[in-house]
């Protein structure tokens, strides 16, 4: 088993970054910053009010047009963390060739996330009807919430484990579940460590997200009202995350290379 340095994959990161933020920051900032805030300018008035939803019934619906836009910009995303994956992994390469790149291995990552998916979906099938047979000694809201706290370990324990995803898809000729099984392999007994660093960079986003919010809310609420507020402060958060994903995906592609020797 490969040993796994945090620090040093950390040190390794900023080195990176400071060294060729001049191709990392334009492409996350195209690809998931302003496909975000433009998702954020579609979304329905319903759906941004504050209000909490009775019911199901009561849910805004979503239109079709909007749905197709989520993809899209999902789709959109998923091809610039492979660009900035393929500029962390290949040193040297230009935006276009790691873009090129990205464009190759998409349907690849695409067909891994279906997989996961239609895996995600089987174990909640299961854990569904397994509810069923609970609710009637339970309740149902009790055994809905027991289906939940079921799922939810199971889920965070399957994202940590695949967390070098991306990095696979991109640095190796291999097909979706090829790269589920070699993504898998990699993580092998490093959970704990992959969890610690997850959480400290959630905390991370939360902190920033909520400061810079609240800053540019405030002083776009000052300029120019509360449309003026809510999109100065969608637009700042869009940009930070898209920050601290170049980060994380640098990151993750220097464990990467750290796990696979």
């Amino acid at each position: 088993m490969a040993q796994l340095s945090i620090g040093t994959a950390w040190e390794e990161t900023l080195a990176f970054v400071k060294r060729e933020g001049t191709l990392l920051f334009p492409v996350a900032l195209m690809f998931l910053a302003l496909p975000a805030v433009i998702l954020q300018l579609l979304t329905p008035g319903d759906m941004r009010a504050t209000k909490a939803v009775e019911g199901v019934k009561d849910a805004p619906q979503l239109p079709p047009e909007f749905l197709l836009a989520m993809l899209i910009v999902i789709l959109i995303a998923m091809l610039g963390t492979l660009a900035i994956n393929a500029l962390a992994l290949r040193p040297g390469i230009s935006v276009a060739e790691a873009l090129h790149l990205a464009v190759r291995r998409l349907p690849v990552l695409i067909g891994a996330a279906l997989l996961l998916i239609l895996g995600f979906a089987g174990l909640l099938l299961i854990l569904s009807v397994i509810g069923g047979g609970l609710a009637a000694a339970m309740g149902m809201g009790a055994a809905m919430s027991l289906v939940a706290l079921l799922a939810a370990p199971v889920l965070l324990f399957v994202a940590i484990r695949l967390l070098l995803l991306n990095a696979v898809v991109i640095d190796e000729p291999v097909n979706a579940p090829q790269a589920i099984r070699h993504g898998w392999r990699l993580t092998m007994g490093q959970f704990w460590k992959l969890l610690g660093f997850i959480g400290v960079l959630i905390i991370l986003m939360v902190v920033v997200q909520l400061v810079s919010q609240s800053i540019f809310g405030i002083a776009g609420r000052l300029i120019g009202g509360t449309t003026l507020s809510v999109l100065l402060a969608g637009l700042a958060v869009a940009v930070v995350n898209a920050v601290i994903q170049v980060y994380y995906l640098v990151m993750t592609c220097r464990i990467y290379r750290q796990l696979a020797g």
